[in-house]
């Protein structure tokens, strides 16, 4: 049995309505994944394979370095993303993402499709 505090929130007592199981609102947990500024950009520019920082810094636009790093790391320890290491002449490192990161694709779809579909319409008046 589960105990709520008072003044707890759904999310603190791991819960989402109660019909998903004793494992709570696992949903909240995806969220908390890819609530950073640069997180879903970043996702979506490494859908087409792996990319080296710079690159990906200006196929994003407006994310400093501090930030693109930040936010890189933060989804590498995620396991969303992949980095690699390369050492020849001149060692670079490149980002792709990882299996999770690629199944998570699927679900920026389906938020994308959902949003068109109900944030782009004009709100209820009576």
């Amino acid at each position: 049995m589960m105990t709520v505090q008072l003044g707890a929130t759904a999310r603190d007592s791991g819960s989402c309505g109660g019909d998903l199981g004793p494992s709570g609102c696992q949903a909240h947990r995806v969220l908390d994944l890819i609530d950073g500024k640069w997180s879903v950009d970043v996702l979506l520019a490494l859908k087409h394979g792996p990319v080296r920082h710079g690159q990906l810094r200006r196929a994003i636009g407006g994310v400093s370095q501090k930030m693109l790093t930040q936010t890189l790391r933060d989804l590498e320890r995620a396991r969303l993303v992949s980095r690699e290491v390369r050492e020849s002449t001149v060692t670079t490192v490149e980002y792709s993402l990882a299996p999770a990161g690629h199944s998570l694709l699927a679900l920026l779809r389906q938020m994308h499709d959902w949003a068109v579909e109900n944030i782009s319409r004009p709100a209820y008046t009576t």
